[in-house]
């Protein structure tokens, strides 16, 4: 399940990506905007700066803005930043394999089979949506409502 950090991490990149190019905003404007609390939006955009994700600017015309364009930002990389591994647990991890302390054979446990088959469906619809695909979902489902 994606925990309020990332729900709100994706929330501040659909912000960020529906700016101008050039244009950074500040932490406070995009709390507000999409009513998250301030203190815990900093901790979150610190993360997806230390990820590569964004880049801050500090003093007057400052604040944060993609690193690169949301064409080149996968979601899957951004909710690996914010909540860690895709995988519902962790013995169906790939990059942070832990094996289960009630079993003695992982290779042959029919949980962890079916819970890879998850992480790898998951990680399919996530690693191959762009931000920019993720805000057109957004202004599709808007215009579709404004049409009615």
């Amino acid at each position: 399940m994606l925990t309020k950090k990332g729900k709100y991490g994706l929330k501040a990149l659909v912000h960020l990506a529906q700016l101008e190019p050039g244009k950074t905003a500040f932490v406070s404007d995009i709390a507000q905007q999409n009513n998250i609390s301030k203190k815990f939006l900093d901790a979150i955009l610190l993360e997806l700066r230390k990820g590569g994700i964004l880049r801050s600017k500090k003093g007057p015309g400052g604040g944060y803005a993609l690193s690169k364009p949301a064409s080149e930002i996968s979601i899957g990389h951004a909710v690996r930043i914010l909540d860690g591994p895709l995988a519902p647990i962790l013995c169906a991890s790939k990059t942070a394999f832990e094996p289960c302390d009630d079993c003695d054979h992982p290779e042959d446990c029919q949980v962890r089979h079916s819970m890879v088959e998850v992480r790898d469906a998951i990680s399919a619809v996530l690693d191959n949506m762009t931000l920019e695909q993720m805000v057109a979902k957004g202004s599709s489902v808007e215009k579709e409502i404004a049409a009615r």
